[in-house]
């Protein structure tokens, strides 16, 4: 089946508009004393930093990053492009350009190659800095090696303490459930009837079995 190909009215658009600032482009390098290949050279210079600066200035936005630098070369591609199919407008005269456009024109490739190179070339990050390794122990002056250090374990908390009464009134209780059921009470029941923590049963429990 044969796919029929439509064209795109913005990439028509854009193909024309391109090809129009390129001639503007090489009409007034040409004008400016570059000849040959030259004046073509110059169109594909101004356009490669244009898109360069547009690409990285994405990049950076997208991450999050200043963009200042690829701003202000993207405005001197885009100067340099508008310029040039400005003069070529019938404002300036081609057959007499001044000299300071020839300077320009002649000044622009190391302008080109300087903003294309800050472009591409990124500053590296710093790198977090390396773990320092513990030091180990200094040799003693009878030659032994002293011993690590030995890490300190945590102290356990003090068993709570039951009152005497409350110990008592425990021991009735549990006198009370054996004469009933014929065995010892747990430390579960126990701490219900009384109504206390379970460490406070449990420390009870141990007073009186």
């Amino acid at each position: 089946m044969t796919r029929l190909v439509r064209p795109d009215a913005v990439l028509v658009q854009a193909v024309i508009a391109g090809a129009l600032s390129f001639a503007h482009l090489h009409d007034l390098a040409e004008a400016a004393g570059q000849d040959g290949w030259k004046a073509w050279a110059y169109p594909v210079s101004v356009d490669l930093l244009l898109v360069a600066a547009w690409h990285r200035l994405r990049t950076l936005r997208d991450a999050g990053e200043p963009s200042r630098s690829a701003w202000s070369w993207f405005a001197v591609a885009l100067a340099a492009s508008l310029g040039a199919n400005i003069a070529t407008a019938g404002l300036l005269d081609l057959g007499d350009v001044p000299d300071w456009l020839r300077i320009l024109v002649a000044g622009w490739p190391a302008l080109a190659f300087l903003g294309g190179t800050l472009l591409v070339h990124r500053p590296t990050p710093p790198s977090p800095p390396a773990s320092v390794p513990a030091a180990a122990p200094e040799p003693r002056p009878d030659g032994e090696t002293p011993p690590s250090p030995v890490p300190e374990l945590p102290t356990p908390a003090p068993a709570p303490t039951a009152p005497p009464a409350l110990v008592a009134h425990a021991r009735k209780i549990a006198a009370d459930h054996r004469t009933r059921t014929g065995s010892d009470i747990d430390t579960e029941t126990l701490r219900a009837r009384l109504g206390v923590p379970a460490p406070l049963a449990e420390a009870i429990s141990a007073q009186i079995t």
